[in-house]
């Protein structure tokens, strides 16, 4: 999975001409589910996004979480398939990365459930519909969270 995590002081989602999820501080999270993700990566971002200090204290130091007294945050997630767009080859990026519907569904609404189960206020867009994404990003603070960077590797066979 891959998650593009915005640092917002505000961000709603509208679908139809109507805001369906909108939040104040927090997070902006767009949701990429590939194929061969898993319960697994879906945990793993869930519990790195609680804990990420990306939030000023008052120094202005990154040293506050989404959790932090002084923050009380919510993330607003929506699933956003392009970010699995192969670009490499030719003018129409290729979706062949990008799991099935039904799958990347069920392993977004895990990964909300997993922010949920950390302590976060989770907000959605709507699964497979066609959305207007605004947002008003401080900082400007955008990062890039990789599932496979995430997770513990098993360690290396010596020869």
């Amino acid at each position: 999975m891959i998650v593009v995590l915005q640092r917002v002081s505000s961000a709603s989602v509208e679908v139809e001409g109507k805001v369906i999820a909108e939040t104040g501080t927090g997070f902006l999270a767009l949701v990429g589910v590939r194929k061969g993700d898993a319960e697994e990566d879906a945990a793993v971002l869930a519990r790195k996004i609680a804990g990420l200090r990306i939030f000023s204290d008052d120094e202005g130091r990154f040293d506050r979480h989404i959790l932090h007294p002084e923050v009380r945050g919510e993330v607003l997630a929506v699933s956003q398939f392009t970010l699995l767009a192969d670009c490499r080859k030719g003018r129409r990026p290729g979706f062949d990365a990008a799991d099935r519907p039904d799958r990347a569904s069920a392993l977004f609404d895990m990964f909300c459930a997993g922010l949920v189960q950390e302590g976060v206020r989770v907000r959605t867009g709507r699964f497979g519909a066609r959305m207007s994404v605004a947002l008003l990003n401080e900082g400007p603070v955008t990062i890039i969270l990789d599932s496979n960077d995430l997770k513990p590797r098993p360690p290396s066979q010596k020869s």
